[in-house]
């Protein structure tokens, strides 16, 4: 991969997660201060979730076998601008759920997209992939310190605002432009026979006749569910609490997540599948705890911390997650293995827990005002058991390599 293949992938992935950092992380307080209640919220996210699980049957049934990559995602980024746009013109419910809907069934297949006009540019992924995919998480940092900078300089309420949709409204139209730029990536298969048990990862359920195995994937399934309430009320929370410049403070958990994920390896030999695994929950657990007790005084630190734990919580989940499925799975059914963890990760676990949470918000919510310790409890309690549900049940074989 030569030096300007780098950048025009780096420049790709950059613009990808920034579109996403945009309006993801500042949606929920925007919908609070339109008058959304806390289950409406909730909803709204989901339809994130959803469309984490519907786009893979658009990429490996259409995509994959029909265009190629570059094209479909510049389509699909020009559409999405156009969608995003308008819908954060609308304030009724109901509609501008549909409208996030549309726009997320546009905007999750690129996800895929942009992994896959990377991977046919690489002869070493392993090594070359990871030196693309941080320009992702840089994306995402400077979408958060650019909405600050616009609060502190032109629009105090940025945050509760449309003003992040339309910003990833532009960019959004900007990368669907260029990726008719990138490099050549043909559909990959062609005259293949993909089946819906293919894309659902139906092949990889014979590893949960494996005990750990299927212990992995429960443990997994719940610990998304109080994922849920971070990605949709923490931004809310923190604005709650009269916090400056939130969008950018919350950055510093994607910053966090490229230091562990550089530490990573040196943690996997020292501590291997299950201790990493622990590591990732009692994270969670711990933010938790953290923004229940935490304020914008003398405790203002366990906001802070809280906030930086993110890249624990990601890497030593996910990251050793994706780790563990690859080694258990095999070449045969590696990808159809990822397709499982993905789903019960991304599409089920947090999509059930973007519904809970609304819920709870709602429940600990009177006369318009947030009972924010009760709120963060509530996942905290949960993550609590899932982890000690996994420490109990889940044996940490010294040879992960071994294949079911």
């Amino acid at each position: 991969m030569g030096r300007k293949i780098y950048a025009q992938l780096s420049v790709m992935m950059f613009l990808e997660f920034f579109i996403w950092g945009a309006w993801f992380v500042t949606l929920g307080t925007y919908l609070a201060s339109i008058n959304f209640s806390g289950s409406n919220v909730g909803y709204t996210y989901l339809m994130n979730n959803i469309a984490a699980i519907i786009s893979p049957f658009f990429i490996g049934m259409i995509a994959d076998r029909f265009f190629s990559s570059e094209k479909v995602m510049g389509i699909l980024h020009l559409l999405g601008g156009v969608v995003i746009y308008f819908a954060s013109g609308i304030t009724a419910v109901a509609p501008l759920i549909l409208g996030l809907l549309l726009y997320n069934l546009l905007y999750m297949p690129t996800v895929a997209l942009a992994n896959a006009i990377s991977f046919h540019q690489m002869k070493s992924p392993d090594t070359q992939f990871p030196k693309v995919r941080v320009w992702g998480t840089i994306g995402w940092i400077v979408a958060g310190l650019l909405i600050t900078y616009i609060q502190f300089n032109f629009y105090q309420q940025v945050e509760a605002s449309a003003v992040p949709m339309k910003i990833a409204a532009v960019a959004s139209i900007i990368l669907g432009f260029y990726a008719f730029t990138l490099p050549h990536t043909p559909p990959q298969k062609t005259g293949e026979k993909v089946t819906i048990g293919d894309i659902l990862g139906v092949k990889a359920l014979k590893l949960l006749k494996e005990r750990n195995f299927l212990i992995f994937v429960i443990s997994s399934l719940l610990i998304c569910i109080p994922l849920a309430f971070y990605y949709n009320f923490t931004n809310m929370f923190l604005n709650d609490l009269k916090m400056t410049g939130v969008a950018a403070k919350q950055s510093m958990g994607q910053m966090s997540e490229v230091i562990f994920m550089v530490l990573m390896p040196w943690f996997f030999v020292r501590l291997g599948v299950k201790k990493m695994l622990l590591v990732g929950m009692l994270a969670w657990l711990l933010r938790y705890v953290l923004f229940a007790s935490g304020d914008m005084g003398d405790l203002v630190w366990m906001l802070y911390l809280g906030i930086i734990l993110h890249g624990v919580c990601y890497d030593f989940f996910f990251v050793t997650g994706q780790i563990y499925v690859d080694k258990k799975a095999g070449t045969e059914i590696r990808a159809s293995a990822q397709g499982l963890f993905a789903l019960v990760t991304y599409g089920l676990g947090i999509g059930i827990g973007s519904v809970i949470s609304g819920q709870i918000v709602d429940l600990f919510t009177v006369d318009g005002v947030k009972d924010w310790s009760s709120i963060w409890w509530v996942p905290a309690i949960f993550s609590a058991v899932v982890t000690l549900f996994f420490f109990f049940t889940f044996k940490d074989q010294k040879n992960q390599t071994e294949q079911v």
